[in-house]
């Protein structure tokens, strides 16, 4: 079991990261966004894993909403970069597969 004020520092270290992502998806850079991404699972595993059950005081019980809240906020707006990214992606594949699969069935008609 964790003590309240270690639960609290892995959801601050929770929220730096995904702000770093938020940074991340805004400059494009998908190498660091995929890198930072690992990073705040492994925290968040370790925050389930030994997150406490005992009941928080107000005021961490505040902190730990608006940390969350901030989570949140940022898990959105990265969404909202990446999610028109990766349909042009998936846009991108499906054109490739598709020309691939001309290129099987002339050349396989031309033998």
């Amino acid at each position: 079991m964790m003590t309240s004020n270690e639960m609290l520092a892995i959801y601050e270290q929770i929220e730096v990261l995904s702000a770093h992502m938020l940074d991340a998806a805004r400059d494009s850079d998908w190498d660091r966004l995929i890198l930072l991404e690992k990073n705040c699972s492994e925290e968040v595993a370790v925050l389930q894993q030994y997150e406490q059950t005992e009941d928080l005081s107000e005021a961490m019980r505040e902190k730990k909403i608006s940390l969350i809240k901030s989570i949140l906020a940022h898990d959105k707006a990265i969404r909202a970069i990446t999610e028109p990214w990766m349909e042009e992606l998936n846009q991108l594949m499906k054109i490739t597969h598709n020309q691939h699969q001309l290129s099987q069935s002339y050349g396989a008609q031309q033998l």
